[in-house]
């Protein structure tokens, strides 16, 4: 468990979000939540849009570290080329999208009701920029992969791997694709993430298995 304050408040938002939703998420819930006393949130994160900005901070920094961990390339300055094996940076990514599905589930539920807010209060935008070291990191990959437009493409495939992950959180995904946290789980992400890579970096598909 974190130790220094922020960390701990935050990560107790983050679960009260994924547990109650946005409407649930007050100062004293979160007080609650981490067992410390009642005020203990309001000292630190005065208004609730401080409370929810500093859990998107922690959001983004944990979502980095988890990228990070996974050997991903870092972002816009990776070098084009660096990206040897295709299948091999597809099951990375499937390992971290899988991470995000059920270890850290609470923490993409939480993202999502962020996001969610966002859309109806102007004021809370900035909750929005916190996807941009993704979409760095994205045209990074398909630059190295060969890409003709890599900006465009990063873009896309952001948004295709989010709608992938919503989809196993909460669409039919959820009752249809193997458990979270489970092999069968990040094999099957993977071919899904190798058939994205392949198509916006401009590759052909990968051959048909052919049964013995």
């Amino acid at each position: 468990m974190p130790t220094d304050r922020f960390a701990v408040l935050t990560d107790a938002a983050i679960n009260v979000l994924a547990d109650l939703g946005m409407r649930g998420l007050t100062h004293r819930a979160v007080d609650a939540r981490a067992g410390l006393p009642e005020g203990t949130t309001s000292a630190y994160f005065r208004t609730r849009k401080a409370l929810i900005e500093a859990v998107v901070r922690r959001l983004a920094d944990l979502d980095r570290a988890d990228l990070v961990a996974g050997r991903l390339p870092a972002g816009a300055d990776t070098p084009t080329g660096t990206v040897d094996d295709l299948d091999a940076l597809a099951g990375s990514i499937a390992a971290v999208l899988d991470h995000w599905m059920s270890t850290a589930r609470n923490r993409t539920l939480a993202r999502y009701a962020c996001l969610l807010e966002a859309t109806h209060h102007p004021e809370l935008r900035t909750i929005l920029a916190h996807g941009e070291s993704s979409r760095a990191q994205s045209r990074a990959m398909l630059a190295a992969l060969g890409a003709s437009d890599p900006e465009q493409a990063g873009d896309h495939l952001v948004a295709c791997i989010d709608g992938l992950l919503f989809d196993r959180l909460a669409g039919a995904g959820a009752r249809t694709a193997p458990p979270p946290g489970t092999a069968q789980n990040r094999a099957d992400l993977a071919v899904a993430v190798a058939t994205l890579l392949r198509a916006f970096a401009g590759r052909p598909p990968a051959p048909r298995r052919t049964g013995v």
